[in-house]
């Protein structure tokens, strides 16, 4: 798969911390690409070092297979820091600075106020905006430059539920574009609800690197009833592809390998004339596999 950002032993120290150490990352064209760690695990200052911001230690990144220019930087949309425009000014208007400052022709500044829902305030000034408002219009601004990444840093901090669920839903609708995004995030739902692949920080180090599916696993765990609960259990235990059978509050709890599905039970069951009444998948969550991980990495490095 083509890569839009690689990077080889990409290192920031700030004297005796290290904040970066030798990361290695490759991000997918086309992926929603999830930085998640902890504050201070180095998510912004890696994104810092890529955007050509901060300068690295040592080790080197590739935007697109080649060299940072100014060429490459124009596609490249990024939202690193609380939004700051002039606040007596429409978002037009504020805009169009903008689009000035980062020398695009021809911006479609209509088109990316649309793309963030904010079509119907436009000439608004921006201080009588709400501060989900906010981060659309920055959104926006990343967006003039027609880029084909968009970089994200904490989108969604400050906001409420609601301005988090619009953020989310502009970024799944932003993605089917084929712009490819790269979000860094401490918020473990927003990963992964929104992201295809998803790099683990931790104190600087690389701890895990995958699609989202790869680090919650395929495995999981099913609750299952049907009329006859002893013939069903009897069953389940010579099926392969589970690893144990519990009973809870009238119920069998089996815990899958990832060999097997919810529909492969399914459908031995009612060969062998088992018609289940309930049947309800559940899969492990990212916040546990990510616990899991961050205790490992800690009792490896203790």
């Amino acid at each position: 798969m083509e890569k839009v950002l690689k990077t080889q032993a990409l290192t920031k120290r700030y004297g005796s911390l290290t904040a970066v150490n030798e990361l290695e990352l490759e991000v997918p064209k086309g992926s929603v690409f999830g930085i998640l760690g902890p504050n201070g695990s180095g998510k912004t200052t890696t994104l810092g070092m890529v955007l050509g911001v901060t300068r690295p230690t040592s080790g080197n990144f590739e935007w697109f297979g080649g060299k940072p220019s100014f060429e490459v930087k124009q596609k490249v949309g990024a939202l690193l820091e609380t939004p700051n425009f002039y606040p007596y000014l429409s978002a037009i208007d504020n805009l169009k600075i903008i689009a000035t400052i980062k020398e695009v022709k021809d911006p479609d500044i209509e088109g990316v106020l649309q793309t963030v829902n904010l079509a119907q305030r436009a000439s608004s000034k921006f201080k009588t905006y709400s501060l989900g408002m906010k981060q659309r219009l920055a959104i926006a601004a990343a967006l003039l430059s027609h880029p084909e990444v968009l970089v994200l840093d904490e989108p969604t901090n400050g906001l409420d539920p609601e301005g988090i669920a619009e953020i989310r839903s502009m970024i799944l609708d932003i993605a089917k574009r084929g712009i490819t995004v790269i979000l860094a995030s401490h918020l473990l739902y927003e990963i992964e609800k929104v992201c295809t692949h998803v790099v683990v920080l931790r104190k600087g180090h690389l701890i895990f690197q995958g699609k989202v599916d790869e680090l919650t696993g395929h495995d999981g765990f099913i609750e299952i009833k049907a009329a006859d609960m002893n013939k069903l259990e009897t069953v389940l235990q010579s099926m392969a592809g589970i690893e144990n059978i519990r009973k809870k509050d009238g119920l069998l709890v089996l815990a899958l390998q990832q060999q097997i599905s919810p529909e492969e039970i399914n459908r031995s069951l009612a060969e062998k004339g088992i018609y289940v009444s309930h049947l309800h998948f559940r899969k492990n969550s990212l916040e546990k596999q990510f616990l899991n991980l961050i205790k490992t990495t800690e009792n490896e490095t203790a």
